[in-house]
Parts: structure tokens; C-alpha cells; sequence
């Protein structure tokens, strides 16, 4: 089963941009990062620039609705991201109890839809689209 591990940074939904990452912090970070390459679990893994750096497209009226960072209504924001292939959600919540993660951070995991937990019939519309249906695992 593949899970994404989702870090949630108290305090990031205001960062300014670029804000600057703390090497000692970072280094930690890196070698989490190789203890899960080392584990052969690692799928993917990636930091998000603060929400100051982004945008929102909504669709509130129907149409796109573009709204640029920072935003106001956030409380959590994410900061960054894994993807591990593990067993159970058991092995998933080890791992990230593994992180070197600071006292204002959270991880929260999620499990990645697989195409056999679709439905039959939203099986049948998945294959219309082959080359899409092939990134999904």
C-alpha cells in the first residue's frame, strides 16, 4: 500500500517567502529521508515553498476563482510531502513516528487510492484513459 505522509508546520500558512531553512533542521530531515530510501519504501518526497509563494484557484461560482497566497482563512497548510509503499497503515504511522519532526510540526497519513479500490464501474471509466491509468498503482 502506498501512503502519503504529509507534514503540517504550525505557523507556515504566514511564512514569508523564500523563508530560510535551518541547516541543522534540514540535515535531520535528509537523513530521515535515507533511512526510508535504505528501507526501500521511499517513493517520492518533496518541500512546498510557503502558501505566501502560491495560489488558489476555487470554484465557489462555477467558474475559477484565482486567489494569491498568502490566505487569510488557513489554519494548516503543508509544508511538505512523502510517498512510502508500505504494508499496513501500522507500518505507515512507525515511520513517520520516525521523523525528526519539531514540536510545532504534525504528520498526517493518508492511504493512496489504488485502482482496485475503485468501484467496478469507475473501473470501466479509468480504463477509457490508458495513459493516465498507467501512473495509477
Amino acid at each position: 500500500m502506498r501512503f502519503m505522509m504529509l507534514m503540517i508546520p504550525d505557523g507556515y500558512a504566514t511564512a514569508e517567502p523564500n523563508a530560510p531553512l535551518d541547516p541543522t533542521r534540514f540535515d535531520a530531515m535528509m537523513q530521515y529521508n535515507e533511512e526510508l530510501k535504505a528501507a526501500g519504501i521511499l517513493e517520492a518526497l518533496d518541500g512546498l515553498h510557503p502558501p505566501s509563494m502560491g495560489a488558489r484557484v476555487s470554484f465557489k461560482t462555477g467558474q475559477p476563482i484565482v486567489t494569491d497566497g498568502p490566505f487569510a482563512e488557513s489554519k494548516e497548510v503543508l509544508g511538505g510531502y512523502w510517498v512510502i509503499n508500505v504494508a499496513t497503515l501500522a507500518e505507515a504511522i512507525d515511520w513517520a513516528s520516525r521523523c525528526p519532526g519539531s514540536p510545532t510540526e504534525t504528520i498526517e497519513i493518508r492511504q493512496i487510492m489504488a485502482f482496485d479500490d475503485w468501484s467496478e464501474d469507475v473501473q470501466a471509466v479509468a480504463e477509457k484513459y490508458p495513459d493516465i491509468k498507467s501512473r495509477i498503482t
